[in-house]
């Protein structure tokens, strides 16, 4: 059975492209993080396989690994969006077949984009080794003194204390019966909510919670998959949904406790502000050394030839 999960949507393929692009550590690089644990041997261990292409667990360790360590330990219990990444894998791998039968890689304007790419893969990542940040950066005090300057704008969420009931239904031919259940269970709790907790550890299905009669703590609604999300969002509190499906199955919440937003607290913002400030550093030193680049010799444009390129190109 997949355990449910209420982080992150099953939509798998949009949620693994903005991980990618928001959530890789600074200075990783999507396209060398697949692409380097694709090249496998003969003898590794298959994960997935679509024809001639496969998936090894090395590969999906690789795409973990690049993430942001809060969105991956959220993939980490999110099947549906990991299998989901799984199949666009070999779906790439099988196109990338067909284009290499073809010798796509050596069309002059294939070379000429892969040349370009490399050499801002190069160019990137040589201004980071030149641009470490101090590890002792930012000190307490300059902590604290960028938190007082933005302290308006450092807020906590609304947080939403929110028991469930989960039947699991990935299988379409059990998708009707499970729908059926999880309604029938609906109106028992509807019609008597003080009975949520005894009925969520009888039938649900995610024992974690179930253990705690349905309980699953405090959650922002943006952590919650989107059907479960929009639920939550017209509850009030004590009161009970209907069924929502989601893509691992259905369920039947209760919104049980509501946290107004409020300020955060220096503490709880400290991470969040250490990662941003230490970026504003770097990117102040690589500025400082590219600045110092273009000082250590004499810089000339010739402006007829500029001209002479800007009228050709119009």
């Amino acid at each position: 059975m997949k355990k449910p999960t209420f982080v992150i949507s099953a939509a798998a393929l949009g949620l693994i492209a903005v991980a990618l692009v928001l959530g890789l550590r600074p200075g990783s690089d999507p396209v060398a993080a697949v692409q380097t644990a694709s090249v496998v041997s003969v003898d590794s261990p298959s994960l997935a396989r679509l024809g001639n292409q496969q998936v090894s667990p090395d590969e999906l360790k690789a795409l973990l690994a690049a993430l942001a360590p809060e969105v991956r330990q959220q993939m980490r219990g999110n099947r549906a969006a990991l299998e989901g990444w799984i199949r666009a894998r070999l779906a790439e791998k099988a196109v990338l077949e067909q284009a290499d039968a073809q010798g796509w890689r050596q069309r002059p304007e294939v070379e000429r984009q892969t040349r370009a790419a490399a050499e801002q893969i190069v160019f990137r990542d040589y201004l980071q080794s030149v641009s470490q940040v101090p590890a002792g950066y930012p000190s307490e005090e300059e902590l604290k003194q960028a938190y007082d300057a933005g302290k308006a704008n450092w807020t906590a969420p609304a947080l939403y204390r929110v028991s469930q009931i989960f039947l699991a239904a990935t299988e379409p031919q059990t998708v009707e019966a499970v729908r059926r259940q999880a309604l029938e269970l609906s109106k028992k709790a509807q019609a008597s909510p003080a009975e949520f907790s005894t009925l969520a550890s009888r039938f649900s299905q995610d024992r974690t919670s179930a253990e705690r009669g349905g309980d699953s703590g405090f959650q922002p609604l943006q952590q919650l998959v989107p059907p479960v999300r929009e639920a939550v969002a017209r509850l009030k509190v004590g009161a009970v949904s209907d069924p929502v499906q989601s893509a691992a199955g259905f369920h039947v919440i209760k919104l049980t406790e509501q946290q107004p937003p409020r300020g955060a607290t220096l503490d709880e913002v400290r991470e969040r502000l250490t990662q941003a400030l230490r970026a504003q550093r770097q990117e102040q030193i690589a500025k400082a050394y590219l600045d110092g680049m273009l000082d250590t010799a004499t810089l000339s444009i010739d402006g007829a030839q500029l001209s002479k390129v800007l009228e050709e190109g119009l």
